[in-house]
């Protein structure tokens, strides 16, 4: 299967694919798929980056989770491990914020946004996972068209 992945161009570090890619704007999520950037996106998000956007930033993210829902597949990939963040452990500013607030931010976003929040575990997880579920949802889309 012919398979490039598109990587948004204001994505500062980028995964590495074992696939082709190419750099360009994308409107909705940090990586999709070449010819299906209006219908399937994965949103990147290191722990820091996640928390930052659901607990400081909420008006901004809001506007690229409506983006993202309006998407056939959609989710975002959180380079952390829930349990760490469940069990207190964090960093820096992260110590600002309670685990069950952090919880509470990501449920939202699967319950009311209907974008699954995936915690990925590690960046290195994180990229597998992505380049997984776009693989996936190309299958998907496929099937459903075929």
């Amino acid at each position: 299967m012919d398979f490039t992945i598109v990587i948004d161009t204001r994505e500062q570090h980028p995964y590495t694919f074992g696939c082709a890619t190419q750099r360009h704007k994308l409107e909705a999520g940090d990586y999709s798929v070449l010819g299906k950037e209006n219908r399937i996106a994965v949103e990147r998000k290191s722990l820091a980056d996640f928390v930052h956007t659901v607990i400081h930033d909420a008006p901004r993210f809001r506007t690229e989770l409506e983006k993202l829902a309006a998407l056939e597949f959609a989710c975002v990939a959180v380079e952390a491990d829930l349990d760490d963040v469940l069990r207190g452990l964090r960093q820096g500013d992260l110590r600002l914020v309670t685990p069950t607030a952090v919880l509470g931010a990501s449920l939202h976003i699967a319950v009311h946004h209907h974008v699954p929040v995936y915690w990925c575990g590690s960046r290195q997880a994180a990229c597998a996972f992505t380049e997984g579920f776009l693989r996936m949802a190309v299958r998907e889309e496929a099937h459903a068209w075929g």
